[in-house]
């Protein structure tokens, strides 16, 4: 059985070195037959240099250099997409998850007999903001999707062969990867994992709005629902109101007064308004990208070895 192990580069260089060692320590407790791919999302810094550097003196190591930054979620796809392995597991090398997941999630792999081991938080690591957008963003989701996925996973996860080959079958453009795998199906199992702060967070407020965008539009079409229901509504209530003013006028004399009142809805129905088209637009842009057919990467180099060397 061969073992292929997946992490990202960007912004990793202080951490490059010791990811390496640790986690070939453990994966050669299990067996000598592995590669560990390294994805550089287009890092700015020495992750590259150092990563060719273990690639000189270690026939199992391969390198997918991508010609940009493309995103954490579309370069662990890339990486899932060129790994031969029969068991691939996935990983930050941020040391933020603990390289010694291995050996746990392996375990947990063979005693289940599972396609898919992922890992979950207990309790969100990192700062009070983080910590509650974290928690807006799952129970929004939850609500809105009609594929569940878990609260507070991690990037470490264990799949089966068959299961890669199945989740690559999902071309979207636009990678939301925990949704990717939740629907992909199999039998999954998850464990508690402690994740911890290592460094400042590259998802700024800007990417995880931007996140939370992708994973709604490409997962749930409620957000359409719900607007043709508030459309109804606001119709219903419009078309009640004039009819109460007709028959005011007609049986009473009595004329509606109150202009504030009414600019007051004039704005308020325009922002209703503005904010279903675009939300509607959302859903157009997400259509248009899909529809170009681009890739989701481009790799610029590939380093690997011979298969005869390993």
């Amino acid at each position: 059985m061969k073992f292929s192990i997946i992490t990202t580069l960007y912004k990793s260089q202080e951490y490059l070195d010791e990811f390496y060692e640790r986690i070939k320590k453990e994966v050669e407790k299990v067996t000598d037959k592995y590669e560990i791919i390294f994805v550089n999302d287009g890092s700015p810094d020495e992750s590259l240099r150092i990563a060719k550097s273990l690639f000189e003196k270690d026939s199992k190591v391969k390198i997918l250099d991508l010609s940009r930054n493309f995103g954490h979620h579309k370069a662990f796809m890339t990486g899932l997409a060129h790994s031969k392995g029969d068991v691939v597991f996935l990983i930050d090398c941020d040391l933020e998850e603990e390289p010694e997941l291995f050996g746990v999630f392996y375990e947990k792999f063979k005693e289940k007999k599972v396609d898919l081991v992922y890992g979950v938080q207990d309790k969100r690591k990192g700062s009070v903001f983080e910590r509650l957008t974290g928690y807006i963003f799952y129970r929004i989701f939850s609500a809105l999707s009609s594929y569940p996925i878990p609260k507070n996973p991690v990037s470490a996860r264990m799949m089966s062969r068959r299961y890669v080959s199945s989740l690559l079958r999902h071309r979207d453009r636009v990678v939301y990867l925990a949704g990717l795998i939740a629907i992909t199906g199999f039998k999954q199992e998850s464990i508690p994992v402690v994740k911890k702060s290592r460094r400042r967070t590259s998802y700024t407020l800007g990417r995880r709005i931007a996140l939370f965008i992708n994973a709604i539009t490409s997962f749930s079409n409620k957000p359409l629902i719900y607007i043709f229901y508030l459309g109804f509504f606001v119709s219903f209530f419009a078309s009640v109101s004039a009819l109460f003013l007709i028959f005011r006028r007609i049986f009473f004399k009595v004329y509606m007064k109150g202009w504030p009142s009414l600019i007051v809805s004039v704005w308020l129905l325009g922002g209703l308004l503005i904010l279903c088209v675009g939300v509607i637009g959302l859903y157009l842009s997400e259509i248009f990208i899909e529809t170009k057919e681009r890739p989701y990467t481009i790799i610029r180099e590939t380093y690997k070895h011979d298969e005869s060397e390993k």
